[in-house]
């Protein structure tokens, strides 16, 4: 560090000052669940979902078209120094990602389902499938016939929904409070 102290292997920081180095992290054998995205549009988000795949042991998968490039700024910036701690594939289509997981439970959250989060026993490997801002999941997603239930987390009357990447987050924090916190320190 003969430049006055800077450290150029540190992350440049964030708006709220420098990023503190993650010590090496093991990649989970097996995620504790598969976040889908479908066709999300929001740089911010997906970053932050980056970020919560990365401090749960989730998979995040993207499906295409993406409202955004992956060399955005604004994701960057939103997953912080988390994205290699973070597995995520970005698959072609919805069949293409759930082709992936042949074998997991796919429940799909919609503001419509009458079905709350918390009244499902997960699994290991389940897919929590997620629509796009501000529109939710399309009709042809919903009526996918790999979709296991419809999912809702509840919320006030008169309210349209939550925030993609809070909506995310509560559901794996129940997945993972589910599997008694696995692997969580």
């Amino acid at each position: 560090m003969p430049d006055g102290g800077k450290d150029d292997a540190a992350p440049s920081g964030s708006e709220n000052g420098p990023v503190p180095q993650q010590p090496d992290a093991p990649m989970p054998e097996n995620p504790l669940a598969h976040i889908v995205y479908y066709e999300p549009r929001i740089p911010g988000n997906t970053g932050s979902a980056i970020r919560l795949a990365a401090v749960t042991g989730a998979r995040l998968h993207l499906v295409e078209p993406l409202g955004f490039d992956l060399s955005e700024a604004k994701l960057k910036r939103a997953g912080l120094d988390y994205h290699d701690l973070a597995v995520m594939d970005v698959h072609p289509s919805l069949d293409a990602a759930l082709d992936a997981l042949p074998e997991a439970r796919v429940f799909a959250f919609t503001t419509r389902a009458t079905t709350r989060f918390t009244d499902v026993e997960y699994r290991p490997g389940d897919v929590l499938l997620f629509g796009p801002e501000p529109t939710g999941l399309p009709p042809e997603a919903l009526e996918h016939p790999r979709v296991t239930d419809e999912l809702r987390i509840p919320m006030l009357p008169g309210r349209r929904s939550l925030n993609l990447t809070n909506a995310a987050s509560i559901a794996v924090y129940e997945v993972w409070r589910q599997a008694g916190f696995a692997e969580g320190a």
